[in-house]
């Protein structure tokens, strides 16, 4: 493909990174298993593929791919990670995306320099979690055994059993809040800055995205350590990273003529 061609193709955005002197070689891949390069304007770097299409599917191999050159990108220095699917026209979109956008991208990197994510889920490591409640809240036992004894189970009414099952909801949330609160305090020696995720199922406590020196990932796994021994054996910690900052970037990408704005958040 000649130069020209290549510079008037589309280009997928997978991350914004420092620019250097280097030509840098990157050997992982792209989406549609094209090449990766870099676009430089002005300091500041844009990590790209070309691309025939106009829209990216959300197909679990194109975010494969594009978390894969993330987790590349990531072993080699700061990266701001795009979320899945930016495209810009052509080259001369993505210098000019850069240009336009050149103080907040730089005020990112002051922020983020030397600094990766890392992910701390913690969980109840229990066989039956309603009947783990039951056994830990008199409240809760009091409240069914009290319904068990007016009716057969099958036959309790409808407004009791809601009733019922919003008091495990509420003691569940209470008991993740006393929880995160508390492995929140603790991280708080070993990390930069800590954000809460949604849980996504029943037996999870918590979902943290820990923002950490890349120098000091030891010590946060120390600091994993020191957290978990403040709870039993039916609470489960794991941790995962180091990753691209995704949960620590507010920045929102504008082209000069453009009206709307692309910003770069997580895709998971």
């Amino acid at each position: 493909m000649s130069v020209a061609n290549k510079q008037h193709r589309g280009k997928v955005l997978y991350a914004l990174c420092a620019a250097d002197d280097s030509a840098p070689k990157y050997s992982v891949r792209g989406l549609e298993a094209a090449p990766i390069y870099a676009i430089d304007q002005n300091g500041l770097r844009a990590v790209v593929s070309d691309t025939l299409s106009t829209r990216l599917r959300p197909e679990r191999r194109n975010i494969s791919a594009h978390q894969a050159v993330l987790h590349a990108l990531t072993t080699e220095g700061t990266v701001l990670p795009m979320r899945f699917g930016v495209l810009a026209r052509n080259a001369e979109a993505v210098q000019k995306l850069l240009a336009a956008n050149k103080k907040s991208i730089n005020e990112h990197f002051e922020r983020l320099n030397g600094r990766v994510e890392m992910g701390l889920r913690v969980a109840w490591d229990v066989a039956n979690i309603y009947e783990y409640f039951v056994e830990q809240h008199s409240v809760l036992s009091e409240a069914r055994d009290a319904i068990w004894d007016k009716y057969n189970p099958s036959n309790a009414r409808r407004e009791e059993k809601i009733q019922l099952g919003n008091l495990y909801e509420s003691l569940r949330s209470a008991d993740r809040k006393q929880a995160t609160d508390t492995v929140k305090e603790i991280m708080a020696d070993y990390c930069e800055d800590i954000i809460e995720n949604p849980v996504k199922k029943e037996k999870d406590v918590m979902n943290l995205a820990c923002l950490v020196e890349r120098d000091s990932l030891e010590d946060f796994a120390k600091g994993v350590f020191e957290a978990s021994k403040a709870f039993d054996n039916s609470y489960v910690f794991d941790y995962t990273g180091p990753w691209a900052p995704h949960n620590f970037i507010t920045l929102d990408l504008h082209a000069p003529s453009a009206k709307t704005k692309s910003k770069t958040v997580d895709v998971d």
